[in-house]
C-alpha cells in the first residue's frame, strides 16, 4: 500500500485518512429467494441419512481473502481504492497444514481506478508506481455518483479474488494429489468445476435451490442428513451436482445453522459419490473451528488457511 500512496500523492490525488475496510461497510441487500432446481436422484428432494462413519478424505484446503480501502480521492470526489487479494492451497501433512508448494499461494496488491473517470494522464502517473486495475468498461461514459465508483472498485477486487482462487484450484485438479476442499462454490472456477479432485463448500444461503414444497426438507435436516442431488446452472458458469448436507444440529439456533451446500462436477456425480464426499466433509467437523463465529458451518482446515493468509498479507 506504501507504493500506491506515493503514486497517488505524486499524481496530485488527495490522500484520505484512515477510511474502513470497504468490506465492513453496509452492503446493498439483496433479497433471499428460493429457486427450483433439477434433482438428479428420483424426482423429488428428499432426505437422505449419509450411511457409515465418517472418513477423512480430504487431501487439501483452498481458501482466498481479499481487503480493499479508499486511500484516495481524485478531484471530483472520484476514490482511489487499494485492494489486497490472496488464495491459497495447504495441503495435510499428518496433523497439520502446510504450503503445497510455491505457486500454490497467490498474493496481488493493486491500485483499482475508474480510468475514465480520471484520464489517461492521471492513469499513466499512477500506473508508474504501482500496478492499477481499471474498473470501469473502455466504453462506459459519465458522471458516475462516487458510491457507484466505490461499488465497482469492491466489484473488482471481488473479481481479482475469484481469479486467484481459480488459478489455485486449477493447479491443483492438474497437478495436486487428492480431494480439495474449496471454501465456496466451484462453478465458476475454470476447468476445476470439471475435475473429480474439487469439493466446493457453500456457507452462505442467500438463494436455497429448492421450491416451496422442497423447502421443509432441506430446513429439516438432521445432522448427518443430506438432501437429494440437484443440478446447479447459470449462464455464465459450469453445471455441477448439489446437494444440501447438515453438519450439526440447529438446535435452538437458526434453521440454517450448520447447514452446508456441496458442490462436485456433474460429470461422475452419482448418490454413492454424494454419501462419500459427505462422509468426508462431516470428518472434518472435529477440531471445531472456534472462536471463529462461522463454526457451525466452516471446516478447521478453511480456518487455519484463512489465518495463514492473514499472516502473509500484513
Amino acid at each position: 500500500m506504501r507504493d500506491a500512496l506515493r503514486a497517488v500523492r505524486h499524481a496530485g490525488a488527495a490522500v484520505s485518512a484512515g477510511e474502513p475496510l470497504l468490506e465492513l461497510r453496509p452492503a446493498a441487500p439483496e433479497p433471499p429467494r428460493l429457486q427450483r432446481a433439477e434433482p438428479l436422484e428420483g424426482d423429488a428432494v428428499r432426505v437422505h441419512r449419509v450411511p457409515g462413519e465418517p472418513a477423512v478424505g480430504i487431501a487439501a484446503f483452498l481458501d482466498g481473502i481479499q481487503e480493499s480501502r479508499v486511500i484516495a480521492h481524485w478531484a471530483g470526489g472520484i476514490p482511489l481504492v487499494h485492494g489486497t487479494v490472496a488464495a491459497a492451497v495447504r495441503r495435510r501433512q499428518e496433523r497439520t497444514l502446510v504450503t503445497w508448494r510455491p505457486d500454490g499461494v497467490r498474493l496481488e496488491r493493486s491500485l483499482f481506478v475508474p480510468r475514465a473517470a480520471i484520464g489517461d494522464a492521471a492513469w499513466r502517473a499512477l500506473e508508474a508506481g504501482c500496478p492499477v486495475r481499471d474498473t470501469l468498461a473502455a466504453d462506459e461514459g459519465g458522471p458516475w455518483h462516487p458510491q457507484e465508483l466505490t461499488a465497482r472498485a469492491l466489484s473488482a477486487v471481488q473479481r481479482r479474488r475469484e481469479a486467484v482462487e481459480t488459478a489455485c484450484a486449477e493447479l491443483w485438479c492438474a497437478e495436486g494429489d487428492g480431494p480439495l476442499f474449496v471454501d465456496g462454490g466451484i462453478a465458476a472456477a475454470g476447468t476445476a468445476a470439471h475435475s473429480a479432485r474439487a469439493i466446493g463448500v457453500v456457507k452462505s444461503h442467500r438463494t436455497l435451490y429448492v421450491d416451496g414444497d422442497a423447502l421443509p426438507v432441506v430446513l429439516g435436516l438432521a445432522a448427518g442428513e443430506r438432501t437429494t442431488a440437484f443440478t446447479v446452472t447459470s449462464p455464465r458458469r459450469a453445471p455441477v451436482a448439489s446437494w444440501y448436507l447438515r453438519l450439526r444440529e440447529p438446535e435452538a439456533r437458526d434453521a440454517l445453522w450448520g447447514l452446508v451446500r456441496v458442490e462436485v462436477a456433474f460429470e461422475g456425480a452419482t448418490a454413492e459419490r454424494a454419501d462419500l464426499v459427505s462422509r468426508w466433509l462431516l470428518a472434518e467437523r472435529s477440531p471445531v473451528s472456534l472462536p471463529d463465529p462461522r463454526w457451525g458451518a466452516m471446516a478447521y482446515g478453511v480456518r487455519l488457511t484463512e489465518e495463514y493468509l492473514r499472516a502473509v498479507t500484513r
